[in-house]
C-alpha cells in the first residue's frame, strides 16, 4: 500500500497527469494547466483542487494499479494509462436507479462545499455513483420533486433543471472522488478544457465496465485511472519532441504494474525479435505488438 500511495501522490502533484473516475459512458475527468494554481490538502487522503475541479483518493487495501499501453487507430502513436482497479466483488457502489437526495456533502474536498446538498442522479453504474451538488434553492426544489423517478423519464424535469443550473458534478468510487466545478457545456458542444464529465446513454446501454481495448486482468474492475505525461504529446494531445525521461518513467511503471506477457510481446516487436514464445496470440497481445512497432527506433 505504501508503494501504491507513493505512486498516486507523485501523479497527483504532476500538472500533466490526466485523471478519470467512473464507468463506461459515465466518467468524470480531472486535469489542470501547468501554470494553474492548485492546492493539495492533506487532511483527507491524497487530494488536489483548483478553481475548476477537485479530486481525492483514499488508497484501500484491495486497490491495484494496472499499467498498459494501447495503439491509437487514428494516429501513428499510442496511449499510456494506469487503471485503478478493485476486485469485482469489492467495487460495487450503491447502484441507485432514481434521483435520490443524500444530504450535505460532508466528504467534499473543499470545506466550503460541505454545506451544499448532494443528489445521486440514479444512473445505476456498478463502480461509480454519479451525483450533483448544489446550494441553489431552485435546483434543490426541482430535484426533490424528481426524487424516486428516473433522470431520463421524459415527464421528469430533473435533467433540464441540472443542465440549466449547471451544478457541481461529483462522481464517487470506493476509493475516492472527482468533483467538477466548470459549467456543463451546451448539448452538442465540445468538452471544455480542464475538469469535465461525460454521461453517454449509448455507451451506458452496453453494460460494459470499461472499453474493450483495455487489457484489464480477469477478476479486476477499473474504477478510474490516470494517464501520465506522454513522451510524444503534450497535455492537449499535440505532438512534441520525444522526451526520453517520460518514456523511461512509464516503462518502469509497466515493469512494476503491467502485464509481463504483454510487455514482453511489445518489446519483442519493438526490437523485431519474434521468438516462437513471443508470437502475439490474443487481441491484447496483437495490440501490444502494434505498440511495439510504433515504438521501434525510440531510444531505450
Amino acid at each position: 500500500m505504501n508503494e501504491v500511495a507513493a505512486a498516486l501522490e507523485a501523479q497527483i502533484r504532476s500538472a500533466e497527469t490526466h485523471w478519470h473516475l467512473g464507468s463506461f459512458g459515465v466518467v468524470a475527468e480531472f486535469m489542470r494547466d501547468v501554470d494553474e494554481p492548485a492546492a493539495f490538502p492533506g487532511d483527507r487522503g491524497l487530494a488536489a483542487f483548483t478553481a475548476r475541479g477537485a479530486m481525492r483518493l483514499e488508497p484501500m487495501q484491495d486497490l491495484t494499479l494496472f499499467a498498459y499501453e494501447t495503439a491509437m487507430s487514428r494516429a501513428a502513436t499510442w496511449s499510456q494509462r494506469v487503471a485503478l482497479c478493485l476486485p469485482h466483488e469489492a467495487c460495487h457502489m450503491n447502484r441507485r436507479r432514481v434521483v435520490t437526495e443524500l444530504g450535505l456533502d460532508l466528504a467534499a474536498v473543499r470545506a466550503d462545499d460541505r454545506r451544499a446538498i448532494l443528489f445521486d442522479l440514479g444512473l445505476d453504474r456498478l463502480q461509480v455513483d454519479a451525483c450533483v451538488r448544489t446550494s441553489d434553492v431552485r435546483l434543490i426544489d426541482a430535484l426533490r420533486k424528481s426524487e424516486g423517478r428516473s433522470l431520463f423519464d421524459v415527464s421528469n424535469g430533473a435533467m433540464m433543471a441540472v443542465m440549466t443550473a449547471s451544478p457541481h458534478r461529483v462522481f464517487v468510487a470506493r476509493f475516492g472522488r472527482v468533483e467538477v466545478f466548470q459549467p456543463i457545456p451546451a448539448p452538442g458542444g465540445e468538452s471544455p478544457r480542464g475538469p469535465h464529465t461525460h454521461v453517454l446513454p449509448k455507451l451506458m446501454r452496453t453494460g460494459r465496465t470499461h472499453a474493450a481495448d483495455a487489457p484489464i486482468p480477469k477478476g479486476l474492475t477499473p474504477c478510474g485511472g490516470f494517464a501520465p505525461p506522454h513522451p510524444l504529446r503534450d497535455a492537449r494531445g499535440r505532438p512534441t519532441p520525444f522526451d526520453p525521461a517520460r518514456h523511461a518513467a512509464f516503462q518502469a511503471m509497466l515493469d512494476r504494474f503491467g502485464d509481463g506477457r504483454l510487455v514482453s510481446v511489445k518489446r519483442a516487436a519493438a526490437y523485431e525479435e519474434h521468438g516462437a514464445g513471443l508470437k502475439p496470440l490474443t487481441r491484447h497481445e496483437r495490440a501490444a505488438a502494434r505498440v511495439g512497432a510504433l515504438q521501434r527506433g525510440l531510444p531505450a
